[in-house]
C-alpha cells in the first residue's frame, strides 16, 4: 500500500469520472486514534471522498436505471461502494463507508481536514458548497509522504456570519433551532399531507433557505431521493 502523496493527483481524475471528488486529507499522528487496517495496523492517513452539488447524480441515475432491481435496497450506498472500491483497488488503499461497520468518525475527519462546523440542521456547512455536499466514503493509507503534511484547512464558519439565519424560520413546524434539531417533529411533519406535498417534493425547507452554496443545490429528483431515504423505517 502506497502513501497518498503519490496518488492524490490521480484520485481526483478517477473519481471525477463518476462525479465524485477527493476532499479532506488527514494525517494521523502517534497521539491520534487512527482507524485500523484489515491487518490490525493503524492507518497513517485518510482521504475523504465527497459529493458536492449534483455532479454525481446523473452517473448514479444511469447506473440505477440500468439495474434489473433499480439498485435494490440502499442503491446509493451500493453504487458508492462499487465506485470507491474500484479506485481503492487501483491505488492500493482500503475503503471505508459511513454506513458500514466498523463505523468511522467521518464528521470528525471532515472537521479536522477542512475546518468545517455543524449548521443548525446538524449538517456540516461548507463555505463554498453550503449544505449541498456529503461524504460517500474514505480511503485509508498505510503510509504518508512528508510532503502531505500541513494540508489541513481552517475554514470560516458561514453560520457565524449569517445575520438573517433563514434556516431557523423556514421550517413549517419549527424543527430547526439553535437548541438543536427536533427529529420527531420533522418526521411527523414529513408524514403529514402538508409534508408530503412540501418538503418531500422539493426538499427540506430549512435546507433550501440557506443562502450559502445555492449554486450547488441538488436537483429536485436528487432531493426527493434523499427525503424518501430519510423517512424510510429502520
Amino acid at each position: 500500500m502506497s502513501g497518498p502523496s503519490s496518488v492524490v493527483a490521480g484520485l481526483d481524475a478517477r473519481f471525477a469520472e463518476q462525479g465524485l471528488s477527493c476532499r479532506g486529507l488527514v494525517q494521523f499522528g502517534v497521539a491520534d486514534e487512527a482507524p485500523m487496517l484489515t491487518d490490525g495496523t493503524p492507518a497513517a492517513a485518510v482521504v475523504l471522498i465527497s459529493v458536492a452539488g449534483a455532479t454525481m447524480w446523473p452517473h448514479f441515475e444511469r447506473w440505477r436505471m440500468a439495474q434489473a432491481d433499480h439498485g435494490g435496497a440502499d442503491p446509493l450506498d451500493r453504487w458508492s461502494k462499487m465506485v470507491i472500491d474500484h479506485v481503492a483497488d487501483e491505488v492500493g488503499a482500503e475503503a471505508r463507508y459511513p454506513s458500514e461497520a466498523p463505523y468511522q468518525p467521518f464528521q470528525l475527519w471532515a472537521m479536522r481536514a477542512e475546518g468545517l462546523k455543524p449548521s443548525p440542521l446538524a449538517i456540516l456547512i461548507h463555505p463554498r458548497f453550503g449544505l449541498w455536499h456529503s461524504y460517500r466514503g474514505a480511503l485509508l493509507f498505510r503510509t504518508w509522504d512528508e510532503a502531505q503534511k500541513g494540508r489541513a484547512v481552517t475554514a470560516l464558519h458561514p453560520c457565524e456570519a449569517c445575520v438573517a439565519k433563514p434556516c431557523l424560520t423556514a421550517c413549517p413546524v419549527g424543527a430547526i433551532s439553535l437548541d438543536g434539531f427536533d427529529v420527531a417533529g420533522c418526521h411527523a411533519h414529513l408524514a403529514s399531507p402538508e409534508g408530503q406535498g412540501g418538503c418531500m417534493v422539493s426538499g427540506c425547507a430549512a435546507r433550501n433557505a440557506c443562502p450559502i452554496g445555492v449554486g450547488y443545490r441538488y436537483p429536485d429528483s436528487q432531493l426527493r431521493f434523499h427525503m424518501q431515504a430519510l423517512t424510510l423505517p429502520g
